[in-house]
């Protein structure tokens, strides 16, 4: 007979329906562990939000309330209402049903969170999970004046998983003496592979959907397409992807997400005059990813920095060629000329010569695509990283004799 799942108390600022980065890995991770039992706690953007969502394997519960703004736009005030509300309801839940295991999502709000919880019962095992791709700058210009206490989430976690190599080295330079495993963020490898479309303008057809290669559609375009899916804030460089499309005569580029610099991208664009070849999509929802990068011909970023780079992966299995700068975790899985092209960081027009190339060399596009696709199906299934992370709370629980 199987033991009961361990039950474990996660602790994430975001959650659905806000999709990063971070919240799109919780998701996946959790629903393929079936030894486990996770709650996660998180804050109530919404009044209309339910505020506990129960599944077989995974409890949401939501503390706080407001508006249905993105998690960037919070207050500060709001921010700290779920630090304290998220440790307190975890401590009226842990006397009812002791957790096993604590699990912060980032070294940020759902950290302190859960660093309070560990001081509360530093017998139950903590694993910090480091996503953070802003970087060391701006993380700690943020973290200002409170850099004590925040090293302690570091010191606290009994073991640390990290997305790259990047950030196990931040993760030690900040005072993590733990176990530190690197366990990159995955791709839904066969939703990307192929795309359904109802659109005549993609598919071809007139009134029912078709399933067919993103190859096909991409032929269908007259104009070569970049795309990115990237939220528009600083780190992420979409002023300097447009800079360099304004060089690129012959190209349009869609732009999926939204953020706060998006008035200024758009102001941007048409001091460039290319409003009439970029197209801002807004938010896109995980499931309408595959749809908008079908439209690419080539993916771009040329990001400032990068804890990882999912948005990569993605475009990878999707059977783009991708472009990026060398920064944070985007050196882990871009081998410039193998598995995608280095652009200067900051150089729109480095940036428009890697386009360029990708776009009139087709011997190195279809390497690219190639080695790019054979990559993730190798190292980036969701399955894998699943188990990774099993693993991970498996030897942290063996020495307290928790399965």
């Amino acid at each position: 007979m199987l033991p009961p799942p361990s039950p474990i108390a996660v602790f994430s600022f975001a959650y659905e329906p806000f999709w990063g980065g971070a919240e799109v890995a919780l998701r996946e991770i959790t629903r393929r562990i079936k030894n486990r039992h996770f709650t996660i706690f998180t804050y109530r953007f919404s009044r209309e939000w339910e505020k506990e969502m129960h599944t077989d394997a995974v409890n949401v519960v939501r503390v706080g309330r407001g508006t249905t703004l993105p998690p960037y736009e919070r207050s500060m005030f709001e921010k700290c209402v779920y630090v304290w509300k998220a440790w307190r309801k975890a401590e009226r839940m842990h006397r009812e049903k002791p957790f096993r295991g604590i699990w912060a999502i980032m070294a940020s709000y759902g950290g302190i969170a859960a660093l309070l919880f560990k001081l509360r019962h530093p017998e139950i095992p903590f694993l910090l999970t480091l996503q953070e791709g802003d970087s060391e700058e701006h993380i700690l210009r943020r973290v200002g004046i409170f850099y004590f206490f925040w090293k302690k989430i570091f010191a606290k976690a009994d073991h640390v998983q990290v997305i790259s190599s990047y950030l196990k080295t931040f993760a030690r330079k900040h005072g993590a003496t733990c176990p530190i495993d690197v366990v990159p963020n995955g791709v839904d490898i066969e939703k990307l592979s192929t795309v359904r479309h109802s659109d005549p303008a993609f598919a071809g057809e007139e009134s029912h959907e078709t399933t067919r290669s993103f190859a096909t559609l991409r032929l269908t375009h007259p104009a070569s397409t970049i795309v990115t899916t990237s939220r528009l804030v600083h780190k992420n460089g979409i002023d300097i992807l447009l800079r360099a499309v304004a060089r690129l005569k012959h190209v349009r580029l869609l732009i999926a997400g939204e953020g706060p610099l998006e008035t200024d991208l758009k102001t941007l664009t048409n001091e460039l005059g290319i409003t009439d070849r970029v197209e801002f999509l807004g938010s896109v929802s995980v499931s309408d990813i595959p749809n908008v990068l079908a439209r690419g011909d080539v993916f771009v970023r040329p990001s400032r920095s990068e804890g990882l780079g999912s948005s990569f992966l993605e475009a990878m299995a999707a059977g783009l060629p991708i472009i990026g700068t060398p920064v944070g975790g985007i050196p882990d899985f871009l081998k410039n000329e193998e598995t995608g092209l280095f652009a200067r960081v900051d150089d729109p027009e480095d940036l428009a010569r890697q386009i360029e190339r990708l776009l009139t060399d087709e011997p190195l596009r279809a390497r690219l695509i190639k080695n790019g696709m054979a990559l993730v199906a190798e190292r980036f299934r969701w399955e894998k990283i699943a188990g990774e992370i099993d693993s991970i709370f498996s030897e942290l629980f063996r020495s307290r004799i928790i399965v």
